[in-house]
């Protein structure tokens, strides 16, 4: 069975730098799982997700979603395809519910459809109340899940999600979470990556760790943990494999 996001040989080189920021990568995420994605600063992730985007083409290799060529321009596969991204793309001087509007015309959608699922993810986020204020003057864990609506109002087969969660409080997190579980459970597929290696622990159904560009450990967390000796979770994994040295 063919994978639902199909990457194979991807390799990306960009102008000035000697060395490649992803060297023949090969991922394949099934339909319906829960996968994450980590690494350590540079290691590539930025540059994997911005060639899932269509921002960037690569040097080799191929990405297929849902066995088709993601290509520029009017491209059927963009429907499939929803981004949560670590900046948060909203306009600040705008209400929530005037934004995810705009973002919710972008893809197609209007009229009663498209109010009544900004209503919906409104309430299920804890925003109901703030709708009519300005971004602007949220919160860090309000404009987080004000940013992951906007990602996922078109109801996309595949979610890239880019630290959704990063600098928001614990109550906020619990509820970022229990919604992602949520839209798994009922059949999207999740590509998340974050640097809180615990979350990915609990939240992912199987993972890979890149460095240098490559993917150097893939499985479900259980299995990476077992195959190093000693280590008591994923974090230590992750560790074992990537060095403790700083990577700003």
């Amino acid at each position: 069975m063919s994978a639902f996001l199909q990457i194979d040989g991807l390799s990306k080189t960009y102008a000035g730098n000697p060395e490649p920021a992803l060297r023949s990568m090969r991922l394949h995420v099934q339909r319906g799982e829960f996968f994450g994605l980590l690494g350590p600063n540079g290691a590539g992730k930025t540059t994997l997700i911005s060639l899932l985007c269509g921002l960037l083409r690569p040097d080799e290799g191929s990405i297929r979603l849902d066995g088709h060529h993601p290509t520029a321009g009017r491209d059927p596969t963009k429907a499939l395809f929803g981004l949560v991204p670590q900046e948060i793309a909203l306009y600040p001087t705008l209400s929530a519910r005037e934004n995810l509007l705009f973002f919710g015309r972008m893809h197609g959608l209007g009229g009663s459809l498209l109010r009544n699922r900004v209503d919906t993810w409104l309430e299920r986020l804890g925003l109901t109340s703030a709708a009519r204020r300005a971004v602007g003057r949220f919160s860090g864990g309000m404009k987080r899940r004000c940013n992951l609506i906007a990602g996922l109002l078109h109801e996309p087969a595949l979610v890239v999600l880019d630290e959704p969660t990063a600098g928001v409080d614990p109550q906020s997190r619990l509820l970022i979470y229990d919604n992602l579980a949520r839209l798994n459970r009922e059949g999207m597929t999740l590509l998340y990556t974050t640097h809180y290696i615990k979350e990915a622990e609990a939240l992912c159904s199987r993972v890979v760790i890149i460095d240098n560009g490559a993917s150097i450990a893939e499985g479900t967390p259980c299995e990476l943990i077992q195959a190093q000796p000693g280590a008591r979770g994923l974090e230590d994994v992750f560790i074992n494999l990537t060095g403790r040295e700083l990577r700003d």
